[in-house]
């Protein structure tokens, strides 16, 4: 049974960050299917993988759209086979986990057809590819997972920096969640670059909130380094702080 795990939260946070190395961490146990929902696409530069211009579903998505519209699709391809072969083309591959980048949210117009092949082209690209988790890189707005345009969560983290801002924030992502149609599990908290104790309005807010913290992650002084020298966040120590918390987070939630 495939395990989905989407990692939410406003800008800033490290939710990227953090998606890259449970992505890591995860195909040690089994096949990962990375998904960079966020329309400024940079999960591949934090797992190290390239990206050609170009390669998102997104396109895949306008481009059928509009041919369809303009009468250039050729009537005899079935659309849900053709949108199924290009997004197997815009897979990246690495070794234990694949990406796949959604590319920017959906532009005019009603997209309710095109939305509906793409659930059932996951749907087919998990049950061929047999993957083991997959791993949501969200944007802020969660818009694909509003618009279903995804599989079901069983684990969603909200990630906050230790603001009272980044809090609000995510107590309002979680009253979000009632209102959509997709089926969300666990949600957890994570707040992220913590400098000792948080202060007491801050987890009064959280209590106020009734969001569950999953954890607190210290700042990690390594990863500004890596980031001024271009490299992934995967290549962090292995006894780093941020690596081994979110290897708790990952034993805490038995993923």
């Amino acid at each position: 049974m495939t395990k989905t795990i989407a990692i939410a939260g406003k800008g800033g946070t490290g939710k990227t960050t953090i998606a890259a190395l449970v992505v890591k961490l995860l195909s040690k146990k089994g096949l990962v299917l990375a998904v960079d929902a966020d329309p400024s696409i940079n999960l591949n530069q934090a797992l190290g993988l390239p990206l050609e211009d170009g390669r998102t579903v997104g396109k895949i998505r306008e481009q059928m759209t509009e041919d369809v519209s303009k009468g250039r699709f050729n009537p005899a391809v079935a659309k849900q086979e053709y949108l199924f072969s290009k997004i197997m083309e815009s897979l990246v591959e690495s070794k234990g986990f694949d990406l796949l980048a959604m590319g920017r949210p959906e532009g005019p117009g009603c997209y309710c057809a095109s939305n509906e092949f793409l659930r059932v082209s996951l749907d087919k690209l998990v049950k061929d590819y047999k993957y083991d988790y997959i791993v949501m890189d969200c944007e802020a707005g969660m818009e694909h997972i509003s618009r279903q345009t995804t599989r079901d969560v069983d684990v969603l983290l909200i990630m906050s920096d230790p603001t009272m801002r980044g809090i609000s924030t995510a107590a309002r992502m979680k009253d979000l969640i009632g209102e959509l149609r997709t089926k969300i599990g666990r949600i957890g908290l994570i707040v992220n670059r913590v400098r000792g104790e948080l202060s007491p309005e801050m987890k009064s807010a959280i209590d106020g909130s009734n969001l569950q913290v999953v954890a607190l992650i210290p700042e990690d002084p390594d990863i500004a380094s890596l980031e001024m020298q271009g490299k992934p966040v995967t290549e962090l120590a292995q006894e780093s702080p941020l690596r081994l918390k979110v290897r708790e987070i990952i034993e805490d939630l038995k993923l």
